[in-house]
């Protein structure tokens, strides 16, 4: 298997105040919300981008944002923009749309400060070894990441995206399709004003 087997997604938003990482506003306010979320999304796209597969930023609501731009002359990346309707629409998009260049494919996003390069190699792993799925567990109920061999909609339609079942849907639909998946190691997602202890030392916008 050679890195270029595999693509790397990873789903941004721009970090544009009073848009984004929304629930944390009332704790952190507009602007400190949204400089949080630029600082995950950098944390993100270093780890990815240390892995040593290509990587695509997938941007919302697109690429024209300056902080994109920053990234994409930042690190070796290509930039895309997200199309589709809702989140499970847009990535079910994103992922066919990469696997016309890779036959895997991790999408993740961008509010996981826990992920690991160990993370990202062993989903390529999995999926190299037989599996036709990997997802990462977060502790709010839902996934940190997913590694696909095939898009199937199922995985993606009329799912309660940020609500607490998310995981345990995604699994019971991978049963029902009967496909084989490997779970990795869970990971807290960074949306609630419950999270911010989960930050690390270094992600000081949050703790001003």
């Amino acid at each position: 298997m050679t890195s270029a087997s595999a693509r790397i997604l990873v789903f941004a938003k721009a970090p544009l105040a009073g848009q984004a990482k929304t629930r944390l506003i009332p704790v952190l306010g507009a602007a400190r919300a949204a400089a949080l979320h630029e600082q995950l999304v950098r944390h993100t796209l270093a780890t990815v981008c240390a892995a040593g597969y290509p990587v695509e930023l997938w941007c919302s609501p697109d690429s024209r944002h300056p902080f994109f731009s920053a990234a994409h002359a930042a690190w070796p990346l290509s930039v895309h923009n997200q199309s589709g309707g809702d989140l499970g629409a847009r990535m079910a998009h994103a992922c066919a749309d990469a696997l016309t260049r890779a036959r895997y494919v991790i999408l993740t996003g961008s509010d996981c400060p826990g992920m690991t390069t160990w993370d990202l190699r062993q989903a390529v792993e999995a999926l190299s070894s037989g599996a036709d799925a990997v997802v990462g567990p977060a502790r709010d109920g839902g996934y940190w990441l997913i590694g696909l061999r095939s898009v199937e909609p199922a995985l993606f339609e009329d799912m309660a995206w940020g609500g607490a079942t998310v995981l345990i849907d995604t699994l019971a639909r991978l049963h029902d399709l009967q496909w084989r998946w490997v779970l990795l190691p869970e990971h807290a997602d960074i949306d609630r004003p419950e999270d911010l202890a989960e930050l690390p030392p270094h992600f000081i916008t949050a703790r001003e």
